[in-house]
């Protein structure tokens, strides 16, 4: 650690980085980036800390999810609140219904950039560098849109200080009240049989709540009941975003980049010499990274080596993403390398990005039967293995889209174009991501069943 400086990941090979045309101005960007407030501060990275910490204990669980990649032209309060609607639904059912303390970290506030497998696109014979996310260029396919501007980076920095701040309010000014868990339901999630269930829970936690009021617990002596705290986290993608924005301690000196409470290095991304791991180890945030079919039992225990040296509980987040034809085949080595060497990570399940498809109209979708199937599969894998299912990582939206197929809404792939509206991988819409929830939570509540049965 004596080697590294928040910019020693320039000495490192690097890969799905924009190619800039103008360096003056992405040096002048960068410059304007190092003078703004921190998104987030040390005290609330070293909270979220402590509590990944009791997911890796198997005292919690890590509710992850939020958009696949925010964007400039959708961004409103009402949308930001219908997401935080939705991940409230979902941690209340985790919670009640799965009888587990609940962990929320959106997908929030600065999930800006996009790897791509190619670093151009052609169309009608006209071949442009890829779109990579708005903090980088724009969706549009004219040469202009695509070339990388840095200053859209001062723009994200805009846009995640704004989403934060209604964040914080909506969870300290009372839309998290326990006491509006009916008002947390969106419109379209009402009218159907899933919006019949979600009523039943939320009439047994009103009760619950005038029970507790009777014996004298109320919102007034108990801030709990009508707070909650959502963090924030991204892909830790375009470095020099991040680099502008780790900042050091004033009471600690260590480093923490405060664009988000929790970062992570993607699929793409993770070799263990390259620029993305040198840039990550060295902040003190909570770390996730992401294992695909093709991590090997070695790649991952040199990996948290380099990231978690100091074998830290709540440090480290492997957030596995198989497929659901190759989970309960490929995980199980994974799990069994790093229970054998005694290393401290959480585990959670991206069910999302393994199970990507192409339909005959040409639409990238999921199928909801998939994505249930490798969650069924994570959980089954831990089942065998005795270890504990931490948490689940979604790419989902509060809005009523049409992007991924199936669920109780029985969308089909003539469904897709009503309502299509992602910037570039498919979400789980706010009904998808309910039911989800459900069904997740009868898996968690049988795990920390069997955990307590190991330990009793």
């Amino acid at each position: 650690m004596n080697t590294w400086t928040r910019n020693s990941w320039r000495n490192f090979k690097i890969r799905q980085q924009p190619t800039y045309p103008n360096m003056e101005e992405l040096e002048a960007a960068e410059k304007e980036l190092n003078k703004f407030p921190p998104l987030v501060f040390a005290g609330e990275v070293r909270n979220l800390k402590k509590d990944l910490a009791k997911v890796c204990r198997g005292e919690a669980f890590l509710l992850q999810g939020g958009d696949c990649a925010e964007s400039f032209s959708e961004f409103n309060a009402d949308n930001i609140r219908d997401m935080f609607k939705v991940i409230m639904q979902m941690a209340v059912v985790l919670t009640f219904a799965g009888g587990c303390p609940v962990v929320k970290v959106g997908r929030l506030a600065g999930q800006f950039a996009k790897p791509r497998s190619s670093d151009f696109e052609e169309f009608g014979g006209v071949k442009l560098p890829s779109y990579r996310g708005d903090i980088i260029n724009s969706n549009e396919f004219t040469q202009e849109a695509r070339t990388p501007d840095p200053m859209r980076m001062i723009r994200a920095y805009n846009q995640s200080s704004s989403t934060m701040n209604l964040l914080r309010a909506f969870s300290r000014g009372g839309l998290a009240d326990l006491h509006k868990v009916h008002k947390w339901n969106l419109s379209f999630v009402k009218d159907n049989s899933l919006g019949d269930r979600y009523k039943v829970l939320a009439d047994k936690i009103t009760e619950t709540l005038a029970f507790m009021e009777a014996c004298g617990i109320t919102s007034e002596n108990t801030p709990t009941i009508n707070e909650t705290t959502l963090y924030t986290s991204h892909e830790a993608l375009l470095l020099r975003y991040e680099e502008a924005l780790t900042r050091q301690d004033s009471l600690s000196g260590d480093w923490f980049d405060c664009s988000a409470h929790m970062l992570w290095i993607g699929d793409r991304t993770r070799e263990v010499d390259e620029a993305h791991v040198e840039f990550l180890r060295g902040v003190q945030n909570p770390i996730g990274v992401k294992a695909g079919p093709t991590m090997s039992p070695e790649n991952l225990l040199a990996l948290i080596e380099k990231l978690n040296p100091e074998n830290e509980e709540g440090r480290l987040n492997v957030i596995v993403r198989m497929g659901a034809s190759k989970i309960e085949s490929d995980f199980p080595k994974l799990v069994r390398a790093v229970k054998e060497a005694g290393k401290n990570v959480i585990w959670s399940i991206d069910p999302m990005h393994g199970n990507t498809i192409k339909t005959s109209n040409n639409y990238k979708t999921r199928e909801f039967d998939e994505v249930l199937r490798e969650v069924k599969g994570f959980f089954a894998v831990h089942k065998a293995e005795g270890t504990f299912p931490g948490g689940v990582h979604l790419e989902m939206t509060g809005q009523d889209v049409t992007e991924c197929v199936g669920g109780a809404q029985d969308i089909t792939e003539t469904d897709l174009e009503a309502r299509y509206h992602t910037h570039c991988d498919p979400r789980l819409n706010a009904d998808q991501a309910l039911e989800l929830a459900f069904l997740i939570a009868e898996s968690l509540k049988d795990a920390r069943a069997n955990r307590k049965n190991k330990k009793g």
